[in-house]
């Protein structure tokens, strides 16, 4: 069963669900939420319908955002792109990859909850067929 509906914001819930970002402020994961919701469409014409499954999902963006920009647990961003394809200990070496099928599928791949919103959403960047209004304009492109 579908539950339309806009998805409401709730940092402490937020952070109930992803700890790693229980030091970043209110306000600032507000922000970052409003960003994710430019990426997935949060209103009735949204592609995801129900609004509960649109919410875990906002949130998975939110979170993959956060890290991002605000880092983790108390920590500030690494500034790394990419995924750690090798690395070393002795004099440091880390080597980083940033290759996946799209440019779409590599800005989500850059972090755990981005590659689980990039998977989960897969059902949804399918092809959509929309058959055109039969209307009796004169006007329209295309003939009857």
């Amino acid at each position: 069963m579908i539950t339309p509906g806009i998805v409401t914001f709730d940092p402490a819930a937020f952070k109930s669900a992803f700890p790693a970002f229980s030091t970043v402020p209110d306000a600032v994961l507000t922000f970052n939420f409003n960003l994710a919701t430019i990426q997935l469409n949060n209103s009735y014409g949204s592609v995801v319908k129900d609004a509960p499954t649109r919410a875990q999902l906002l949130n998975l963006v939110t979170a993959h955002i956060t890290a991002l920009l605000n880092g983790m647990n108390g920590q500030a961003p690494t500034g790394t792109v990419g995924r750690v394809a090798n690395a070393s200990q002795g004099s440091v070496s880390v080597q980083l990859e940033f290759r996946t099928d799209s440019e779409a599928a590599s800005f989500y791949a850059q972090t755990t909850w981005g590659s689980l919103f990039w998977q989960l959403t897969a059902l949804y960047r399918t092809f959509r067929y929309a058959s055109r209004a039969h209307h009796n304009h004169s006007w329209e492109a295309w003939p009857e």
